[in-house]
């Protein structure tokens, strides 16, 4: 697996992949994005030197995306993933955040994923990296930490 940062030409399937059904469901926000309000969003997050967008290529081939999102004063970091929707199930998720803990520039730091509780294959993915679940902060809704 590769983590590369994430460019303008990857706009159309990181729209498909967060508008997919089952990662909607599994989002915080759950309504469908457009292409008017996705393509600044992109701009935006491609200029942001907080924020880490990567696609996640198996042969070549995009296979998910993850996001790093530094706090101001660069001691944390918000992790979010995405799977593409026909790699699901098979460890994508897994190695892609493994990765990006691993290799890219969050040693040192304490990590955070909020995640929903319905959303079982990103807990296992969480626990399984040695996040651990600290409070819930809505119903249904959770902040995972690990020191990394």
């Amino acid at each position: 697996m590769t983590l590369r940062q994430a460019n303008l030409e990857d706009a159309k399937i990181l729209l498909d992949w967060r508008n997919d059904p089952e990662t909607r469901v599994n989002s915080i926000n759950m309504e469908e994005v457009l292409w008017e309000n996705h393509l600044p969003w992109l701009e935006k997050t491609l200029k942001n030197p907080s924020r880490l967008l990567f696609v996640a290529e198996e042969d070549g081939s995009p296979v998910g995306t993850v996001r790093a999102d530094m706090s101001e004063d660069g001691k944390e970091s918000e992790l979010s993933w995405t799977v593409a929707p026909t790699w699901r199930g098979k460890g994508i998720g897994k190695k892609m955040v493994s990765f990006i803990l691993e290799e890219i520039f969050l040693k040192g730091k304490t990590l955070k994923a909020e995640i929903k509780e319905k959303n079982i294959p990103s807990i296992k993915i969480a626990e399984s990296l040695g996040f651990q679940k600290e409070k819930e902060i809505s119903e249904g809704l959770s902040v995972w930490t690990k020191e990394n």
